[in-house]
This record gives C-alpha cells, structure tokens and sequence, in this order.
C-alpha cells in the first residue's frame, strides 16, 4: 500500500469536511446523491468518450499504481551491473548467459541478452531507446487519463449546479424552502472541484512520477548495458551510473564501492 496516497486522501478529504464541520455545519449537509451521480457519472462518461477502449482497458493498472507503492532498488541493479561487468572483463561476455535465469528486470535481461548476441552497439542502444520510448508512451495514458477527469470534473460540477438551480427557480412557490434548496444545488459545484483537485489531479501526478521513476532506472541500465559492452573498467561504470541514482538512494549504491577499497 502507497502510505503517501492514503495519507494525502485522509488529509484532504478530513481537511474539507473537517473544516465544514468547524464552521458549524453537519456531515449530512455535504451528501446529496443526485448530485454525485451527475458529477461523477458526467466525469467519468466524458473521460470514456476522450480515450479508446484499448487505452481505458489499461487504468486498472495505473489505479493500482496510484495505490500500490512499488519500490525502485536503483542501488541493487547498479550493483548487478557492475557485477556483470566484472564477470565479462574476466570471462566473457559469452559466459553471462548463465546469469540470465537469475535476472528479474525483464528490460536488463533483454539488454544483455542482446549483448551475448553480439549485437552492434549502434543497434543495442537503438532497440534499448525504443523500448524506453514504448514505456513512456504507456505510462502516458494513465497520467492524460486522470488529467482528463480533472478538467472535466469542475465543469460537470457547475452543470450539475445549473441544473439544481433550474429545479429551484422552477419550484417557487414554498420559498422558505429556497436557500436550502440552492445550497443543494453547489454541491454538485463542491463535489466537482474536490474531485478534480483531491483525486483526480493528484493520480495524475503520482503516476507521472513513478512513470519518472521507472524510465530512470531504464536510462541506468541501458548505460551500464552498453558500459560492459564496450569493457569499459566496472570501476568506471559505477561512478558513470551513480549518476543516474537519485540522491536518497545513491548512498547505499556508494558503500559496497567503499567496502571494496577497505
């Protein structure tokens, strides 16, 4: 579970009603269920209709990427780096073909496997790069899908408001009834610009991010893939893709370096 989503949520969330609650309203005065129909059904329905069903097939896993917190160990994929690259300069690129098995990064393990192949450089760092590319573009989806409900969340919000409104001016004649009935009406408003700004946007976001992520630790491999490739010194190669890892990881990449030179 992704603590940092699930604090955000209850944070925000809390902070709204929280401070509703604090003015001296009731919680039973933010929920109007036609409204959230009207808000969330509009949302969701223009969100569907912006993308194609191939692309929407796909936010089952960007939903689960939001919430689920997978952690990028850049430090043990440097480390497995080096460590190829010390086994090639000593036996070979030939002999790394035993060590593929053992190898779960699927992007590394096509990386050297292209480099057994005696694969051009040119051509190894051509195929790497649009693999890359490829992941970038679907990591895309998930982050224009959400930002996509997030413009259109506050927009349903005022049509759900125009329409709340049409239905009170239509029904005049009980007018002590009148400013609660308007009040109803802004919640379709609230309900739009909440959504947009405590969910959907911030989806967005966490999924660009971790997309960001991701694509680091790809640029990582393909520059150590092409390092032992080209034989360059492990040495060498650790501190060129120390480089690559960000500053609250590179520490822990840096101390087997230091247990080497003790």
């Amino acid at each position: 579970m992704d603590l940092a989503t699930l604090i955000g949520l209850l944070i925000g969330f809390g902070g709204l009603v929280g401070g509703f609650l604090l003015e001296g309203g009731h919680a039973g005065m933010l929920w109007v269920y036609t409204a959230f129909i009207i808000v969330m059904g509009g949302t969701i329905g223009a969100t569907v209709i912006s993308f194609t069903g191939d692309e929407l097939r796909t936010m089952g896993f960007f939903f689960k990427q939001v919430f689920v917190d997978k952690k990028i160990n850049y430090a043990e994929v440097l480390e497995i780096l080096v460590d190829t690259a010390d086994k090639a300069r000593r036996e070979g690129l030939l002999s790394l073909e035993s060590q593929l098995a053992n190898i779960d990064n699927e992007f590394l393990a096509r990386g050297l496997q292209l480099v057994i192949d005696g694969t051009d450089p040119d051509l190894t760092r051509t195929m790497l790069e649009m693999d890359i590319e490829a992941h970038e573009k679907r990591q895309s989806i998930g982050h224009a899908v959400f930002m996509t409900a997030g413009g259109y969340g506050p927009t349903m919000g005022i049509i759900g408001t125009v329409m709340g409104l049409v239905h009170v001016l239509s029904n005049m004649a009980e007018p002590e009834e009148l400013a609660g009935a308007i009040a109803v009406a802004f919640l379709a408003t609230l309900y739009g610009v909440s959504s947009a700004n405590v969910l959907w946007i911030p989806f967005a976001t966490k999924c660009k991010i971790k997309g960001e992520k991701e694509v680091l630790l790809m640029d990582l491999i393909l520059e150590g893939v092409l390092s032992i490739q080209a034989g360059e010194n492990p040495r060498v190669i650790r501190e060129k893709l120390l480089t690559f890892v960000p500053a609250e990881s590179k520490k822990k990449a840096q101390q087997p370096a230091a247990e080497m030179e003790m």
